[in-house]
């Protein structure tokens, strides 16, 4: 697996070896050994599946404090434009954004570490996107932030003249401004 930096400290797009032929591909979905050596040791507790359809866009999504979640995303079917935003007061990237087309055919793996957000767009038809996290789904830490921050800026994909579908809860999501910050 080949480990590439991202604008986000201490996260990374992971490359998995793919091995594929006339009959179709193999690869190594995960392997607590080589994470730990090309990431860290981190414990995963639970898996997540997200299907959802074009034009949706989840997030951003975080849990504060000690429920703060670390996540390693990728996807199995469609295409997603997948976003993670530095919450870490003490990053040296806090406040910065960073942004990846995850696709079902390149089978990369975005690790975005404890303290940031997450969501994404898809811009497929149809997207499946697994990951994994460090913490349990907990409730009361969760988080959101605008997907539309205008301080973060993020510049999402979007098709001229569509607005992105979010939840009832994403629509009224707080401000980075105003978001509960991780250390």
């Amino acid at each position: 697996m080949q480990k590439l930096p991202t604008k986000i400290h201490d996260a990374y797009l992971l490359k998995p070896k793919v091995f594929g032929d006339a009959r179709g591909f193999f690869l190594e979905s995960w392997n607590k050994a080589t994470f730990r050596d090309l990431v860290g040791d981190f414990n995963f507790v639970q898996d997540n599946h997200s299907r959802s359809s074009k034009h949706v866009l989840r997030g951003l999504h975080y849990q504060s404090g000690d429920k703060a979640q670390g996540k390693l995303v990728w996807v199995t079917s469609g295409t997603v434009f997948d976003v993670l935003v530095d919450l870490r007061k003490s990053s040296p990237t806090y406040g910065t954004w960073d942004g990846y087309y995850l696709t079902a055919d390149a089978h990369e793996r975005l690790w975005i570490p404890p303290g940031c957000a997450h969501g994404f767009l898809v811009v497929s038809d149809t997207t499946d996107l697994h990951y994994k996290v460090t913490s349990p789904y907990s409730p009361m830490d969760e988080r959101a932030i605008r997907w539309d921050d205008v301080e973060l800026g993020i510049t999402w994909p979007l098709e001229i003249g569509i607005e992105p579908l979010v939840s009832p809860k994403d629509a009224i999501a707080m401000s980075f401004a105003d978001c509960d910050k991780n250390g």
